[in-house]
């Protein structure tokens, strides 16, 4: 699979705005300071593909990103920025809800700080694509910024913090310096059984 042919859809505001077209769609979730955009501009080779926000918080909507042609690459909003209204943090959980009792998502890519023990929040949306029955890949991102001594027993942190199954992967990752890409994309691979 190609993940530099991605291209932008649209965005969602609401459930009217939810695609609906069959094609396999990849929620990724994450805190608003964990680099998600990052991540997705990383893995599509592009600097500035998913909007980097100067400030966290700035995904309010659901983004569609169409991936070769074959899948659907799903920016969720950010959760966890104390500084956006609680009008604002209700509308987003009212909007994550009814895209998780959607049906349509089919696999969910959880990014973690890998130097951090995961937040409550953290926990919350790990248990929304466990209740969806999604299967989910967790990439511990900010790799660069951890020690490697220190990787083994904060990676067991976030097993047991996000009550993983064995069977979940925990793929370390950087943003910044692309590494474990290929790892990533495996592992999507893997999940979706896509050529």
């Amino acid at each position: 699979m190609d993940y530099r042919k991605a291209e932008f859809i649209k965005s969602a505001a609401d459930p009217s705005g939810f695609i609906r077209d069959g094609l396999p769609q990849v929620a990724f979730a994450g805190r608003s300071n964990v680099g998600k955009s990052s991540v997705i501009n990383s893995i599509v080779r592009r600097k500035n593909f998913a909007r980097v926000g100067s400030s966290p918080g700035k995904t309010a909507h659901i983004n569609y990103f169409l991936i070769d042609q074959k899948f659907y690459l799903v920016d969720l909003p950010g959760y966890g920025y104390a500084e956006v209204s609680k009008a604002e943090r209700d509308r987003w959980g009212r909007l994550m809800e009814s895209y998780f009792a959607s049906g349509l998502v089919t696999l969910g890519v959880q990014i973690v700080d890998v130097r951090h023990k995961p937040t409550a929040d953290d926990i919350t949306m790990m248990n929304w694509f466990k209740a969806s029955q999604v299967d989910a890949i967790v990439v511990a991102n900010k790799l660069d910024k951890c020690k490697k001594s220190e990787l083994p027993g904060n990676i067991a942190r976030i097993r047991e913090t996000l009550d993983l199954s064995e069977d979940t992967p925990i793929v370390y990752y950087s943003a910044a310096t692309h590494s474990e890409r290929e790892a990533l994309l495996l592992a999507l691979d893997g999940a979706l059984s896509l050529e």
